[in-house]
């Protein structure tokens, strides 16, 4: 049986399609419970009309090739349109989409396109000015961060088909400086092993003498040195809802030979869960003492450790974590790596385990959590008690924050995910939901007898700032052309309070008081849910209970008169710096306009720069 579409939905489609040769033409057919569109001389495009309140329906291009073809998970318009989604056809002179779950009264059905092209021009008013933010489409956790030839690469977790979460792929950002960044094809698509969820990337090359081999059978490889013939390898998890628990999750190989513009997947997932449902998000890394490959993977609520000679065959080393921390909390997106202490000639460092939680932050949601410590290249040993709690960023965010590898200056780079799971749905913009956080050096420090992890703005953000036209009057600086980025410097003292403000009445207000400095947003502009103004939030008892965000900034930056507060200001963020590093702070904030005055008591020294693009 076939059902032919409207004379209406006909006369669009030849509309949308002057150029081709011959008019496509679509109609439907029953197959089962699959509905199956089908499309002769289709173009590059079927435009999926989307309804982000709608449960998801499945929706594949379906070749004839079973072991190829993946459902994806999209929420069909089935009352009215938000917006359109991309779905590419194939190269064939016909071409089949298959359709699963949706009513045969959706409004879907009458609104398919088709096209050659997709209008990715920004139409958002909240998009940042020099934080990345994909073109359409959902965007979470950073992943696979590395440099090679000349390229930082940022891949992120991206559902192409709609503004909220699901169908994982890679997306993929290339970047010459970390701030200037080029939107690539997806990375690596989901496939019938799963989703694919977070991961990392390491360069690695083949050993002298085995030139030509494939890096999938060679019995070891090494570390890359920026010599021809390196390679991107990449693990990630195919998550698999689908399967029984123990396989659900699962770690995959991939690599690329072409600077990330393709990769090639190994085949099945190689690396499996000890009987645990959550066991993802893995972390390479060259284990020196052990000269081999290392891997860390969030293994429920601990950190296991796995060992390989050739980046396929892992064999399980240690774990860490039983216990540690905030609690209650769930293990993610770790990362791995060591740290020189600033400020002392001791060639010892200090090595680092960042652990994103979710839930468990203590201002709720997600965060991200470290450890300090050491490691024999086996165990890590936390040099802390079980119960010590350090945050890498004291906003709500900050979250899954993981380093490049591979950073040809030897910096330790991070960039986190600017959002936090209480609310990330629920944000003011549809063509495109999330974005990331600055690029930040990390740097180890001590204060009073603890080691500390601290985060500042890369150099070449610094780079980008030059003196803005302000206006000064009694107790405010104001600062024209506000609809550009701004950095602020200025100094505060302890008791100050201070305020970022419009001139429609919205405002950050700012505090340092009994040894935190705070930073509260109630009163910020649009407050997408009552969590993101911290209206829900209940804090443990000798923590406060204001509503904002703080950090103990007199304990991490010693007790002091005046501290040297750095804040960054974009389209709809606000990050703080705090005595170059030592205290960070990251939250969203959605004015109706620029932020374009500072005002307050006990704060001084102020100056204004403009970001320059």
């Amino acid at each position: 049986m076939k059902i032919y579409f409207s004379l209406a939905a006909l006369a669009m489609l030849a509309t949308a399609c002057q150029q081709q040769t011959s008019t496509p033409k679509m109609a439907l057919e029953n197959h089962g419970d699959t509905v199956a569109i089908m499309i002769t001389s289709p173009t590059k495009y079927l435009l999926l009309p989307i309804q982000e309140d709608q449960p998801d329906v499945w929706v594949k291009l379906n070749t004839g090739n079973e072991a190829e073809d993946v459902w994806m998970d999209i929420r069909l318009a089935r009352d009215y349109v938000d917006y359109y989604v991309p779905f590419k056809l194939g190269e064939g002179s016909t071409a089949r989409v298959d359709v699963l779950h949706l009513p045969k009264e959706a409004m879907a059905w009458d609104n398919f396109q088709l096209s050659d092209s997709f209008d990715t021009t920004n139409h958002e008013y909240f998009r940042p000015k020099y934080h990345f933010s994909p073109a359409y489409g959902w965007m979470n956790d950073p992943n696979g961060m590395t440099y090679i030839n000349g390229e930082y690469h940022l891949f992120y977790q991206y559902n192409p088909y709609g503004s909220k979460w699901g169908n994982m792929h890679w997306g993929h950002a290339v970047s010459s400086d970390m701030i200037h960044w080029t939107e690539l094809d997806p990375a690596i698509v989901r496939d019938n092993y799963g989703q694919i969820f977070s991961g990392s990337s390491y360069i690695a090359r083949l050993p002298k003498g085995m030139e030509g081999t494939d890096p999938f059978l060679a019995d070891v490889l090494l570390p890359g040195n920026g010599s021809e013939g390196d390679f991107i390898a990449s693990y990630y998890t195919s998550d698999n809802f689908r399967l029984e628990r123990p396989l659900q999750e699962q770690q995959s190989f991939a690599i690329s030979t072409d600077n990330g513009r393709t990769f090639r997947k190994f085949g099945a997932p190689v690396l499996k869960s000890d009987g645990r449902r959550d066991f993802r998000d893995p972390k390479l890394f060259w284990n020196e003492r052990r000269n081999e490959w290392g891997m860390i993977v969030s293994a429920d609520n601990e950190m296991q450790f796995y060992g390989s000679k050739n980046l396929r065959d892992w064999s399980y080393v240690s774990a860490f974590g039983d216990g540690y921390g905030v609690q209650p909390r769930q293990f993610e997106c770790p990362d791995f790596f060591s740290l020189p202490i600033e400020g002392e000639t001791s060639k010892t460092n200090k090595w680092v385990m960042i652990v994103n939680v979710n839930p468990g932050f203590w201002f709720g949601g997600s965060g991200s959590q470290y450890f300090t410590g050491s490691y024999d290249g086996t165990e890590f040993k936390c040099e802390n008690s079980k119960e010590t709690v350090k945050w890498l960023d004291w906003g709500k965010d900050h979250y899954a924050a993981v380093t490049f590898s591979c950073e040809p200056k030897g910096r330790v780079i991070s960039i986190p995910w600017m959002s936090n799971w209480q609310y990330a749905n629920d944000l003011p913009t549809k063509q495109y939901r999330s974005q990331m956080g600055m690029p930040r050096e990390l740097f180890a420090f001590t204060s009073g007898k603890d080691t500390y992890v601290g985060q500042r703005p890369v150099a070449e953000m610094l780079a980008l700032l030059s003196p803005a036209s302000v206006e000064l009057t009694a107790g405010s600086v104001q600062f024209s052309n506000a609809d550009q980025p701004h950095c602020i410097d200025l100094d505060v003292n302890d008791g100050a309070t201070f305020t970022l403000e419009n001139g429609q009445g919205e405002l950050v207000y700012f505090e340092v008081k009994a040894g935190r400095i705070i930073m509260d947003r109630k009163y910020s502009g649009i407050i997408p849910t009552k969590d993101f103004a911290n209206e829900t939030w209940s804090p443990v008892p000798e923590l406060g209970t204001n509503s904002g965000t703080w950090a103990p900034v007199a304990q991490l930056c010693g007790k002091k008169a005046t501290y040297h507060v750095q804040l960054w200001l974009d389209r709809c963020s606000i990050e703080m710096f705090v005595d170059g590093g030592k205290v960070s702070m990251t939250n969203l904030v959605y004015p109706h306009t620029p932020y374009n005055t500072i005002k307050g008591e006990g704060i001084s020294n102020i100056k204004v720069s403009e970001i320059k693009l």
